[in-house]
């Protein structure tokens, strides 16, 4: 329990207000102290399966067009470079979107932050983009 009081605290701080839901002016605060304080390079993977993913992982996709659709689409469990953060936040409701380079052939994706952990849990940007996923996916 104490871990997620301290969790909502510092997201607390960079909302700079108790209201905790996300919203157009949340979102914006979230994504200008991200760019400010995530550090560069940052490496990442999923948290769990894409929407993509799903039918081949959990349904009846086949394992033959799972591993080809992987060559054009990224997996979750895909290692990423993040480049940029992408500042249209016209659809809110979907959150923040990066744009990232998959480590093993330097293909460019735009991806949901909320579904992405940074690979170091040892450093600040693993506890920073925890914070906004867990805040984000709980409070839309």
């Amino acid at each position: 329990m104490v871990y997620f009081d301290k969790q909502e605290k510092r997201i607390m701080a960079i909302l700079g207000t108790k209201k905790y839901g996300v919203t157009g002016a949340t979102l914006k605060k979230y994504l200008k102290y991200l760019k400010q304080h995530v550090e560069l390079p940052c490496r990442l993977t999923g948290i769990e399966d894409f929407d993509w993913e799903e039918f081949y992982v959990f349904g009846p996709g086949s394992k033959r067009e799972y591993e080809e659709l992987k060559v054009t689409q990224p997996s979750y469990k895909d290692k990423f470079s993040l480049i940029d953060f992408v500042d249209n936040l016209d659809d809110w409701e979907a959150g923040i979107y990066v744009v990232v380079r998959r480590e093993v052939d330097r293909k460019k994706f735009v991806l949901p932050l909320a579904d992405l952990k940074a690979i170091n849990k040892k450093s600040q940007n693993h506890q920073l983009l925890e914070d906004y996923s867990v805040w984000f996916v709980n409070n839309r």
